[in-house]
């Protein structure tokens, strides 16, 4: 467990990326704070959030409920060992793809795949993100091609991004009732997943995996 300075840290981290609105905390805080479970993302982002309220999800992230129990726990078991620096905690990866049109590919990927729009950035839009659940893609637009002519003919299953889920094949089934294209459909892998390929309107391909 990391000592209590980098937790103090950890949770003025979370209080400064929500006043700064930066959308991958909103997730973090609705799935360790009950009270948020029930709102998205803009909302999370609007409501105030007290240093508190970071070193609640700070407690409730490292197993207590609350943050007076974490100290008196970690009061309890620190060691010289525990001194030691902490390794920087993944929070979550966000694949960025190259799209041509940044209006035609929000539309594709919330009208087709069922996300929802973050935000859109630029005047003109070249930057955006959508997400659906956890699952967060960036969007990016650029004027040049995007992949080489040759290159699905070498790379054909090359992936842009993979989704891990619950249920493959509900998903599957959903997108097939809404004409998605598909790269390759349906299929169990010999490691037990159930998989299934997506073709974006640029190429790129996205794997959605349970």
């Amino acid at each position: 467990m990391p000592n209590f300075e980098n937790l103090r840290k950890r949770a003025k981290l979370y209080k400064r990326w929500h006043q700064d609105r930066y959308y991958p905390v909103a997730a973090e805080i609705r799935r360790w704070l009950p009270r948020y479970s029930s709102l998205n993302d803009l909302e999370i982002l609007k409501l105030d959030f007290k240093l508190a309220d970071a070193q609640a999800l700070v407690a409730a992230k490292e197993g207590f409920e609350s943050w007076t129990a974490l100290k008196q726990g970690l009061a309890k078991i620190e060691t010289p060992l525990q001194t030691r620096p902490e390794k920087p905690t993944f929070i979550d990866a966000q694949p960025q793809l190259f799209v041509r049109d940044i209006a035609t590919s929000c539309d594709f990927y919330t009208g087709k795949l069922g996300f929802e729009l973050a935000f859109i950035y630029g005047e003109p839009p070249f930057y955006a993100q959508v997400f659906r659940g956890a699952a967060r893609l960036n969007l990016r637009s650029s004027d040049m091609p995007l992949f080489h002519p040759d290159f699905r003919l070498r790379e054909e299953d090359a992936l842009s991004a993979t989704i891990t889920l619950d249920d493959a094949k509900a998903l599957f089934l959903e997108y097939t009732a809404s004409d998605v294209p598909f790269h390759q459909g349906l299929r169990a892998e010999p490691w037990g997943a159930q998989t299934f390929i997506i073709r974006d309107p640029d190429g790129n391909l996205i794997a959605f995996a349970s």
